[in-house]
């Protein structure tokens, strides 16, 4: 079954606007400070960067061209990436505001 028709773009340009709040949120909670990380740090850390990995592969896959033409194998694997990126980059900042 095809993708609907704008999914792609969609998919693409919400990716790019959770990223663009991830990079706000590790500015703000102050990955750029000089003092020592502590292991929660480093998870968090950690957490986010993984979510940025996942966001910032979700247009790659997303435009990448499969078999047929109407296959949207691709597309399915891109929603997983944006579910995962999202999921990690809200945990990191969760994880932040409890502890």
């Amino acid at each position: 079954m095809p993708s609907p028709t704008g999914s792609v773009v969609a998919i693409s340009s919400a990716a790019s606007t959770v990223f663009s709040i991830g990079i706000v949120f590790l500015g703000y909670w102050g990955v750029h400070e000089g003092t020592r990380w502590s292991a929660v740090d480093i998870f968090i850390a950690t957490i986010a960067l993984l979510g940025f990995v996942c966001l910032g592969l979700v247009p790659w896959m997303a435009t990448s061209s499969v078999e047929p033409d109407t296959g949207d194998a691709r597309i399915r694997v891109a929603r997983r990436l944006f579910l995962a990126g999202v999921s990690a980059i809200w945990l990191a900042v969760a994880t932040s505001i409890v502890l």
